[in-house]
């Protein structure tokens, strides 16, 4: 039997607590009632008597689509005034947007893994007795918590990036429990000047990360975890779609003063494949070049394409973070690696070891 009725909450953007039609839901509830083939019912607003009057009696199985909870402050928890500074909210006015939410329904569901990592109003589901996960949370969770807490070894983690400080809490985690790690992308160059003084030219160096950088490689020999760098590198002078002077080098030459690396090259593609294919869990979090422009893409496709070899030789492998996500969505890799994670933020956090507070939310039952 159908539910009387399904209401649909989401957000869209950063509208920073305030109305604005840039961010409106109503152009997905078109879209939804294609790919559903019935009708749904969009709200302009998402809490209050109106929406609640519209919900009153509706027929079994009616669909609702609610206008963008980011429209209130209460949502996030915070807003911005004119100056674009970041304005608290009364968190008196956050329980009563929360009381608000509890009336929509009797069951709720978060099916919002992207946001789970957030202590917002929505996913904390306040004032439902039962709080359950969607499919899609229930796949993301079991798909991480099979790497992080059972693995097939050897376990593979991928990391790219550009700020090591950033990743720390990543790395340091993860060398709990992997096997071999491979660091690209920015990453690569700060360990690579500090380790083996190599020149960098202009690539991307983290003066902060380089600080930490004898400390993970330290844990991962006691660890016994093997890192691979990239050993050659294609350069250029600037970002652009077409630079003045693209060239090769390996790590041995380094890089010259006015280039800077915006890929690995093929000998590192070679070795890396070879870390690869000799894995049986594999987590990507991070491409390692400029992937958008063609001239920088060969790593990152390369690598995909080892990953898909991968998976098809029955090994498990995520691929998580937002630019990782788009890579594989560009090359085609989507549906031919295990599992795309729909969570850039969230997936890190989990990855670091975290509880996510939309997932700590949860009722048991």
């Amino acid at each position: 039997m159908p539910w009387k009725r399904n209401v649909l909450a989401s957000h869209l953007g950063r509208p920073d607590g305030k109305k604005n039609k840039k961010f409106s839901l109503e152009p997905v509830a078109k879209e939804l009632e294609s790919v559903l083939g019935k009708p749904v019912q969009f709200l302009d607003d998402c809490v209050g008597d109106n929406t609640l009057k519209a919900l009153k009696d509706p027929s079994d199985g009616t669909v609702v689509l609610l206008e963008n909870l980011r429209f209130y402050a209460e949502e996030t928890g915070s807003s911005k005034d004119e100056n674009k500074k970041k304005v608290k909210a009364d968190p008196e006015k956050v329980k009563e947007f929360r009381a608000k939410l509890a009336q929509l329904g009797e069951i709720y569901v978060n099916d919002a893994f992207g946001t789970a990592h957030r202590a917002h109003s929505s996913m904390m589901g306040d004032g439902y007795k039962v709080r359950a996960a969607g499919f899609l949370l229930d796949k993301e969770l079991e798909y991480f918590a099979k790497v992080l807490h059972d693995p097939a070894k050897p376990f593979l983690a991928i990391l790219g990036g550009a700020k090591i400080a950033d990743k720390i809490p990543l790395i340091t985690n993860l060398l709990n429990n992997v096997t071999a790690m491979i660091i690209s992308g920015g990453m690569a160059f700060t360990f690579l000047k500090v380790l083996n003084g190599m020149e960098i030219g202009k690539s991307l160096f983290d003066e902060k990360g380089s600080e930490l950088v004898n400390d993970i490689v330290c844990k991962a020999k006691e660890k016994d975890v093997n890192i691979l760098f990239p050993i050659d590198f294609v350069i250029a002078n600037k970002i652009d779609k077409q630079p003045d002077k693209v060239e090769h080098v390996d790590a041995t030459q380094g890089i010259p003063g006015d280039m800077m690396g915006l890929d690995h090259g093929q000998a590192s593609s070679e070795m890396f494949a070879g870390a690869i294919c000799a894995s049986q869990t594999i987590v990507w979090n991070g491409p390692p070049g400029l992937f958008e422009n063609e001239l920088f893409s060969k790593g990152t496709e390369s690598m995909l394409e080892a990953v898909i070899g991968a998976t098809n030789r029955g090994a498990t492998t995520i691929v998580g973070g937002g630019d990782t996500a788009t890579a594989c969505l560009k090359f085609g890799g989507a549906d031919k690696v295990s599992h795309v994670s729909t969570g850039g933020g969230a997936s890190l956090e989990l990855l670091e070891g975290k509880i996510l507070p939309g997932v700590a939310a949860l009722s048991d039952a």
